[in-house]
């Protein structure tokens, strides 16, 4: 029935201003969910938007749905009566992601034929705002409860793929063709596995009447408005990874933890015995040892046991990952060590991209293996790893470059653009001046700036490491300053420069 079972529990740490939400497989952190006060997550709000610019260029729109940056609609995201309806042999999961669901035919209108500036439109946010880019938006409604998705555009029953047993998928597609009064969309979400009738019959007339109510509102406020808020992250967390298998939820705050109480008395009673107050001294955090789990998903490189490591890349366009035999140097045949530093890599990299919750496109490179038998076994190694991944991912066999390319859903900023920023230092470059780089950058400027200046002295301030190189190994260049500019340069540490900074006083004798 799917995938091994396995132990699962949410650990939940409130503060002032964050929240943040684990969840823990077989005792180790597998994803982890967080939410700043003063930046809600806006993945699954529904708003009245207004249109601001049609770009005919792009078959794209700009619509302004009262946030600070501009959303924007892709033409295949603009749901359009005159369409037939989507393809009913659907069976995603839905899952409180609205992305671009594969059901939905290209729009064959041009956006235009759609939308015209200052027009409303309801839409719902499919991925949230990233750097310089504003949320992606559809107009292609769902609202996802614990069991069902209910789409209001389109007409099919869908199963979720993770459902396996064709039995129990038989069953639920009766069910909810019997439950059927509507022209409305449905897919069966994965928790719906072994649920009476009664259940997904409860659910579906809440989730009907939440539809009602945003259509209410929708006709009584003018745009921008938000219509409907997705779930805080705690109740997200409890509604899309809370199941059977989880042995409990800790939660280390009494309001959070009376509300998910609430929150699972309506929609799982059954549950109810799994949540804990956390009262320990220690911060819950600490108490099941994430912090360090988590400190390592921000870092470019992951040492593996064997020695070997992965170095993770993000760039604008890709998320590049490479893997290393570092440290690793195998026993006897070169080949065996190769592809046991892969497979090792395999399971460290299917873990890393789900806790730092990577999406776009992923590029892998694995030491190259020269049997195809060992690139095939890596190969499937990582679509196995994968398997537990909620988002949806879809992997290209190894290339002849020994490459693996990947693309993984994205709908919110991944752990590193929500903890991180770009480094002051080096504005994200990555990279500083190497220290010898700097000493000759001196050199250049003092020689270009000083030729024509009648004072004896110079006075050169720099950070203490530069300092100890120019009396030291790079001492020529200030001997060679000295000769050309018939100047005496003294060299003065300053603890709180930056390695790159450097500044230059005159003197007089």
């Amino acid at each position: 029935m799917g995938d091994v079972m396995m132990f699962k529990k949410l650990i939940v740490s409130v503060a002032d201003f964050e929240t943040r939400v684990a969840l823990m497989e077989d005792g180790t952190i597998a994803e982890l969910f967080i939410e700043r006060g003063d930046e809600g997550e806006i993945t699954g709000n529904v708003y009245k938007a207004k249109v601001q610019r049609v770009l005919p260029g792009m078959q794209a729109a700009f619509v302004d749905i009262g946030i600070e940056q501009a959303a924007f609609i892709y033409v295949d995201d603009v749901f359009d009566e005159r369409l037939p309806a989507p393809d009913p042999a659907f069976s995603g999961e839905g899952g409180g992601l609205p992305g671009r669901p594969g059901a939905f035919i290209e729009s064959p209108m041009n956006i235009e034929a759609l939308l015209t500036e200052g027009q409303e439109i309801m839409v719902q946010v499919a991925k949230a705002p990233l750097g310089t880019k504003g949320a992606r938006v559809t107009s292609r409604i769902s609202l996802p409860g614990r069991f069902l998705v209910l789409m209001p555009k389109a007409a099919h029953i869908g199963i979720s793929r993770r459902i396996e047993e064709e039995a129990e998928r038989s069953r639920l597609k009766n069910i909810m063709e019997s439950l059927k009064n509507d022209d409305y969309g449905y897919i069966v979400r994965t928790a719906a596995e072994g649920m009476s009738a009664e259940k997904l019959s409860n659910e579906k007339v809440f989730l009907k009447k939440l539809w009602e109510s945003i259509q209410k509102k929708y006709n009584a406020v003018s745009a921008p408005a938000l219509l409907h808020q997705e779930l805080n992250v705690i109740l997200r967390a409890v509604r899309d990874l809370m199941t059977y298998e989880v042995e409990r939820v800790v939660i280390d705050d009494r309001r959070a933890y009376e509300s998910v109480l609430s929150f699972l008395e309506v929609s799982m009673p059954g549950l109810i015995g799994a949540v804990e107050f956390y009262e320990g001294e220690e911060p819950v955090f600490d108490a099941y040892n994430l912090e360090g789990d988590i400190s390592r998903a921000l870092k470019r490189k992951v040492w593996l046991k064997s020695g070997g490591y992965i170095v993770i890349e993000h760039t604008e366009a890709l998320v590049a990952i490479d893997v290393n035999t570092g440290r690793f140097v195998g026993k006897h045949n070169p080949e065996e060590t190769i592809l046991k530093t892969n497979l090792e890599a395999v399971k460290e990299i299917a873990y890393q991209i789900r806790l730092r919750d990577l999406g776009g496109l992923i590029i892998i490179d694995f030491i190259d293996m020269e049997k195809k038998a060992h690139q095939e076994k890596v190969f499937l190694a990582l679509q196995e790893a994968l398997r537990k991944d909620r988002s949806k991912t879809h992997i290209l066999p190894i290339s002849d470059m020994g490459l693996v390319q990947m693309t993984r859903k994205r709908t919110r900023k991944s752990l590193t653009h929500t903890l991180c920023e770009p480094c002051l230092y080096c504005e994200g470059e990555g990279y500083l001046l190497s220290r010898t780089s700097i000493c000759y950058t001196i050199y250049r400027e003092i020689l270009k700036g000083y030729q024509d200046v009648p004072e004896a002295r110079l006075i050169l301030k720099v950070n203490p490491e530069i300092a100890e190189l120019l009396h030291g190994p790079e001492n020529r260049l200030i001997r060679a300053l000295e000769d050309q500019l018939k100047k005496k340069v003294e060299i003065y540490p300053e603890s709180q420069f930056h390695i790159e900074k450097f500044d230059v006083l005159e003197r007089i004798a």
